[in-house]
């Protein structure tokens, strides 16, 4: 036996023996830590997995299968007219009300189908970023003068990192343009507005599903909130009658699957969660053993699942037990991050848009958050280097962005959003 090799297994067991032998458990931090790590876990299973990321997961697949090659590269390609490409992957967040979590497998659906790096990135920070719910909250509870600078920055920070990233790694793009120059245009199965419906319906899923509850009782976003089962039904039944239509679904399958649905709503009218379940569960069933195009949808989603789910979960569980969940502690100390951020300082704007970028928010939670750290003595700097940085960045979306790109390109594209936050919270709480 030859020991070159052998001494980093060697190696690698000693270090996790010495782990587990001298575990702090029996501390309080530490335990409270673990606990916080567990709690955030079963919470993130409970409100993201089901209503944002599968739902995700789905609409990424269909990415793949139903949208052609030649239409991602025509509008968001290496080769694709830089305003269009830009703008339109700028603007995406006004649409997709999600997290830095759930925007993951349609990044990585459109980055594998041809999508120029720089539009792809763009599209990245901007569907988390330019959220219109999380900047009208956050106008509302820090102030309007703070909802317009964290509007105008999102958008301007999507289009910057999309053209840095394009530069900075500009010889991939030229391998990719000329592979797609070589590729023969593939002919469409569905029209342009075929597909654009097909990929609403699923999208009106996706945000009604998720549609928080807002501080206010009445008005536009509440009545919203209180129709959001019904609207989120609407889509649902638009899909199913496309999927029968336009992609040959049988009508029994779309039939059955929706009457399970019905009944069980109106038995469990408390818990949404089981028939939205149950539709994702019966729809998966009937397509995955199609021998056409909608098994290959169901076989592209689940390997997106596969390839994300356990990364999102295991960065989820790190950060709690890091950070804890929101009016909680880890292992750092919240007086630490309130110290840290006090002032205007570029130490200040750099340690709020580096914690930001590892901490793991939820969709229009860090506005709250943010709320509290104000109260404690955060700056106003700081607060939107957070803004800027934090809904779109967190530990477990570093852990599956670096396992779409590799190492070098998520090391940058992280690096440039906190650079950018740090700068801009610096000179926002300097004129402001």
């Amino acid at each position: 036996m030859s020991w070159k090799n052998e001494w980093k297994y060697l190696a690698l067991i000693a270090g996790v023996f010495l782990a587990c032998f001298y575990l702090p458990v029996g501390y309080d931090r530490f335990d409270n830590a673990m606990l916080e790590a567990f709690h955030l876990v079963r919470w993130y299973a409970r409100e993201h997995v089901l209503f944002c990321l599968i739902p995700a997961f789905f609409i990424a697949g269909a990415i793949g299968v139903f949208v052609s090659q030649s239409a991602v590269m025509k509008y968001l390609g290496a080769r694709a007219n830089k305003i269009l490409a830009y703008g339109v992957a700028s603007v995406s967040g006004t649409i997709l009300a999600v997290c830095s979590c759930t925007i993951l497998p349609l990044f990585a659906g459109i980055y594998r189908m041809g999508a120029g790096l720089g539009p792809a990135c763009a599209f990245l920070y901007s569907g988390p970023a330019i959220n219109v719910l999380a900047i009208a909250l956050t106008a509302r509870v820090l102030g309007l003068e703070m909802g317009i600078a964290r509007a105008v920055g999102a958008i301007v920070f999507s289009v910057v990192i999309g053209l840095a990233m394009a530069l900075i790694f500009r010889s991939d793009d030229k391998q990719q343009e000329a592979l797609q120059m070589a590729m023969p245009d593939e002919e469409a199965k569905r029209t342009l507005w075929q597909n654009g419906l097909y990929f609403g319906s699923m999208v009106g899923i996706l945000v009604f599903a998720n549609w928080g509850q807002p501080q206010e009782t009445s008005g536009i976003w509440a009545a919203v909130y209180d129709a959001k089962w019904i609207l989120t039904a609407i889509f649902a039944a638009a899909l199913g009658l496309m999927l029968v239509v336009w992609f040959q679904m049988r009508t029994w399958q779309i039939g059955s699957i929706a009457a399970v649905v019905a009944v069980l709503a109106l038995l469990l009218p408390q818990h949404p969660v089981v028939a939205f379940t149950a539709g994702f569960i019966g729809l998966s069933i009937f397509i995955s053993t199609d021998k056409g195009e909608l098994g290959d949808w169901f076989t592209t989603s689940w390997g997106f699942a596969k390839q994300i789910l356990p990364l999102l979960l295991l960065g989820v569980f790190i950060a709690g037990a890091l950070l804890g969940r929101v009016g909680q502690e880890g292992l750092i100390p919240s007086h630490w991050v309130a110290w840290a951020v006090g002032g205007n300082s570029l130490q200040a704007n750099f340690f709020a848009s580096f914690a930001g970028a590892f901490m793991y928010f939820a969709t229009l939670t860090e506005v709250p958050i943010l709320q509290g750290l104000i109260g404690n003595g955060m700056g106003k700097g700081p607060a939107l280097a957070l803004l800027l940085a934090g809904p779109a960045l967190s530990l477990p979306n570093m852990l599956v962005i670096n396992s779409v790109l590799g190492v070098r390109k998520t090391a940058t594209f992280v690096l440039l959003v906190v650079v950018m936050a740090t700068f801009s919270g610096f000179f926002y709480g300097t004129f402001f």
